[in-house]
């Protein structure tokens, strides 16, 4: 397809997927695109939605933002970075199947499942596109596919081919996974709370079980009628009201907002680009919470005079090295931590691989000395024995796995390759909306040892060296993110 004019402000695209409700449709969307069995094993081997739904969550509409709200060139950052990840999930299913997301078949049905969930949004409030809608908003779609750089011929030929292309897509290649089912029934009823549920926190039990319910039910009666059919799912009377009610009352209520209240994402985008750190060095101003990559160790009370460090390691292996939420530790683990280094800061190539590089180097040592049963995976208390045993045996342990990581954390960090981090750039390493602005006050102040306002390289890998040695919890690295 030739190089088109991308959809600018007033497109019918843009403001179809900027708006608030296409929320009703984003679960929708996630089912039909996990029916791939590519995807599906993609996200069983590599994905952190189990663990980490919600971040998850948030990268999945970050990177919509940026392919469809931004210009060309950041269309074409993005999908360089895209492809780049993509090229790292690859494997073999549970059938022995191999599988790669770069499949351009797989890319193509992710792609065009989302203009169609645009189509189906519309249409399940009762207004659905003309015809010459369609095609209008298919060809803007397409201006931004075309930077996929994908096969013309792989791509519904125009908006009335989609329906043919997604039933017969569907009845021929989808399956019903185990992923596909969690996504369903299961992922909303074992979400953690959002860390922004504010007040209503304790309530979150009870919120997630109507959450779960109210989207279980209204993503069945908006499946297409043919992925229903090919694995029984029925549409309940009770369901098809609830879709009625729910996608013409939010109709009703976007037309009557005014137009700054009516979209998610505004029409004219936003910027993407995060800009390089001009701050000075005495800055400290911590109030952003623009931060992604959300981190944050809570340590329980304990004796005064007992080792702390079994409690921080047990933590830390919970909620920062099992991204995938299997329980386990493997290299796919370690290579979404990288992912998630990354992700914000937009790094060229050249730049992204160093990360990878050494978190992978990390994750050799950690298999090398911890995987007891050569299964090529750990356990938690693999690693709590074998880390307690490398950590007393001498500094060299760290220097060969962690201190890489770090190292390499760092330096990803320092865009502006001042040498040292500033408070914006320490944010974007711990910040974000599952950390407390005051705990990122109180971690910078604890590792900034001379108060310049700055944290120098050797500074940042002792207070992770701290982290994981220290007995008690009195040293500047067990509070890395914040009091205990």
């Amino acid at each position: 397809m030739a190089t088109a004019d991308l959809p600018g402000p007033d497109s019918l695209l843009r403001r179809t997927l900027g708006e608030w409700r296409i929320g009703l449709v984003a679960w929708r969307l996630l089912v039909l695109q996990t029916a791939d069995p590519a995807v599906a094993a993609g996200m069983r081997d590599f994905s952190t939605y189990r663990a980490h739904p919600w971040r998850r969550i948030e990268h999945t509409m970050d990177s919509g933002k940026r392919l469809f709200f931004s210009d060309r060139e950041g269309l074409r950052r993005e999908v360089a970075r895209l492809e780049r990840t993509h090229r790292r999930l690859a494997g073999t299913d549970e059938q022995g199947r191999p599988f790669t997301a770069s499949d351009p078949a797989v890319r193509v049905w992710v792609l065009v499942t989302l203009y169609e969930c645009m189509t189906a949004m519309r249409e399940l409030s009762g207004r659905p596109l003309a015809p010459r809608e369609l095609e209008q908003m298919y060809a803007e779609f397409r201006a931004v596919c075309s930077e996929f750089g994908l096969s013309d011929d792989l791509f519904p030929a125009t908006a009335a081919d989609v329906p043919a292309y997604m039933d017969r897509t569907i009845r021929e290649r989808l399956e019903y996974s185990e992923p596909v089912r969690y996504l369903l029934f299961d992922m909303l009823r074992e979400a953690p709370a959002p860390r922004r549920l504010g007040p209503l926190k304790p309530a979150w039990p009870l919120l997630r079980t109507v959450a779960a319910q109210v989207i279980g039910a209204l993503t069945v009666a908006d499946l297409p009628e043919a992925f229903r059919e090919r694995f029984g799912l029925p549409r309940t009377r009770r369901a098809a009201l609830l879709s009625f009610t729910l996608h013409r009352t939010l109709r009703v209520l976007m037309n009557a907002l005014p137009e700054h209240r009516r979209y998610r994402t505004p029409p004219a985008g936003v910027p993407l680009t995060p800009q390089p750190s001009t701050t000075s060095t005495a800055s400290t101003d911590l109030s952003s919470t623009s931060a992604p990559r959300p981190v944050r160790f809570p340590v329980p009370r304990r004796r005064k005079d007992a080792d702390s460090r079994p409690v921080r390691l047990r933590t830390f292996f919970h909620q920062v090295l099992d991204q995938t939420g299997d329980g386990r530790i493997s290299s796919a683990d370690l290579q979404a931590m990288a992912h998630n280094v990354c992700w914000p800061l937009e790094l060229a190539a050249e730049r992204e691989a160093p990360v990878y590089a050494a978190f992978e180097t990390w994750w050799q040592q950690l298999r090398t000395g911890m995987d007891a049963d050569g299964d090529g995976q750990v356990t938690c208390e693999e690693f709590i024995t074998a880390m307690l045993t490398g950590i007393d045996s001498g500094p060299a342990y760290l220097e060969q796995g962690l201190h890489v990581a770090v190292r390499a954390v760092f330096h990803a960090v320092d865009t502006d390759g001042s040498g040292h981090l500033c408070a914006d750039e320490y944010r974007r390493v711990f910040g974000g909306s599952r950390v407390h602005l005051a705990e990122l006050n109180h971690g910078f102040r604890q590792l900034d040892h001379d108060g310049d306002g700055r944290i120098t390289e050797d500074e940042f890998v002792q207070a992770f060296t701290d982290f994981f040695t220290a007995r008690t919890d009195n040293t500047a690295g067990s509070q890395l993110l914040g009091r205990p």
